[in-house]
């Protein structure tokens, strides 16, 4: 602790995105609007999913919990966003801080990994279609997914705990609209050398495993597609992955570019544009991304829409 007092903290108070008083009601609309898409985009994905037999496959078991995931994580950090552009009184308790940290990062991981897992599922899918419901059991995906939230909750627990055993004295004030480590760690006056080598060495372990199984899965994929001899044969195989394909590149590039960048380019105000995009957006544009280029579940949409209670 460098030999210096640590005070007792109670609370943190948020600087929030913005001072400017002018652009803070515009900005509480659109954000919003955009947190209302997301809460009923993803519930309507798991709600569908759920409900329609034809979409009771791993895949869409995958990308039910894919909503899952981006429905804690936005609520975990949007529902506070918005009040303190708003409130005048922007302070969260210390013990609230840590609850609101842990959560997303949970979610944020498994996230990472659940794409790993779904890049795993299409591979199984397009390489042996015959034997896809006996590679792809239920005990599987089970054990899959469990090991994704697992290891979610582990790394989130442990970042957790180092964050918030560190001192803090002086200021309470975060400059970020919710509680991140970066923004955390500029408020202590204890060495945070481990805490920063954690961090690089545990979300890099993740994301390296995760975009490693996306990768290795995907040229598998592809060798299983050029097997098909048909042109339409080899579309349709391939169009399957279009959607997963391009939330992996939204969702990992932002992330990516969020804790790997280098120190050189890095701003607590670029930081925060970022978060808002993989916090708020991403949760968006997921369910519409697989609902918008996904033919099963506009099939699915439309059946639903016709029946009489709906």
């Amino acid at each position: 602790m460098d030999g210096r007092n640590c005070s007792s903290l109670n609370e943190f108070i948020f600087l929030g995105i913005t001072n400017n008083p002018d652009i803070k009601m515009t900005l509480f609309i659109i954000f919003l609007i955009v947190y209302l898409i997301t809460i009923m985009a993803n519930l309507g994905m798991i709600i569908l999913i759920r409900m329609n037999l034809q979409l009771q496959t791993p895949m869409y078991f995958f990308l039910s919990h894919l909503s899952f995931c981006d429905l804690c994580y936005s609520t975990a950090i949007g529902p506070k966003m918005l009040v303190d552009l708003l409130a005048k009184n922007k302070s969260i308790p210390f013990y609230g801080c840590a609850l609101q940290f842990m959560i997303p990062c949970s979610f944020v991981d498994s996230e990472c990994l659940l794409l790993a897992v779904m890049a795993f599922d299409r591979y199984k899918a397009i390489s042996n279609p015959l034997l896809y419901t006996t590679n792809m059991s239920r005990r599987v995906c089970f054990l899959l997914l469990a090991g994704v939230y697992l290891l979610g909750m582990a790394d989130a627990l442990i970042h957790t705990v180092l964050t918030f055993s560190v001192c803090f004295c002086g200021s309470n004030k975060i400059n970020h609209f919710f509680c991140d480590i970066p923004p955390l760690l500029l408020l202590s006056c204890s060495d945070t050398q481990v805490n920063e080598l954690v961090l690089f060495t545990t979300f890099g372990f993740i994301e390296l495993n995760s975009i490693s199984g996306v990768l290795v899965s995907y040229c598998y994929i592809i060798r299983s597609v050029l097997k098909i001899h048909s042109a339409e044969g080899r579309f349709k195989a391939f169009s399957t992955c279009t959607s997963h394909l391009t939330a992996v590149a939204i969702f990992q590039g932002t992330m990516l570019f969020m804790y790997f960048r280098p120190s050189s380019f890095y701003s607590l105000d670029q930081d925060k544009m970022i978060s808002l995009f993989y916090t708020l957006v991403i949760p968006m544009l997921n369910p519409l991304i697989y609902s918008l280029r996904n033919k099963d579940m506009k099939e699915a949409l439309g059946k639903l829409k016709n029946k009489r209670w709906f």
